[in-house]
């Protein structure tokens, strides 16, 4: 068990030193480009990352919502920020990753 949880570490450090996030979804693993991943509309990073707030709300037994909860609204008002800032959207598809 371990073995697998490492590997899975592993995986999401090794993307990530190459510019791409490791999310989960209903289809899986996905990866997709960091730099285009944050183009997306406010509401689809938050989707992508189970932190908009409907999801995180069914999580609220766990007190780690609390803080997945202010993972949203900063991202919110970031994301609000830079798109105030005239950045254009060219988001591309995200790639799924096979199970390991």
């Amino acid at each position: 068990m371990a073995d697998k949880k490492e590997s899975f570490r592993d995986l999401v450090l090794k993307k990530a030193d190459e510019g791409k996030v490791v999310f989960m979804t209903l289809l899986g693993l996905m990866e997709a480009d960091l730099e285009e991943f944050i183009e997306q509309p406010t509401e689809g990073l938050l989707y992508d990352l189970n932190r908009d707030r409907v999801t995180v709300l069914t999580f609220i037994d766990d007190p780690k919502w609390v803080n997945d909860f202010a993972v949203g609204l900063v991202i919110a008002k970031l994301k609000e920020k830079i798109d105030n800032q005239s950045i254009q959207s060219d988001f591309k598809p995200k790639k799924q990753i096979p199970p390991l």
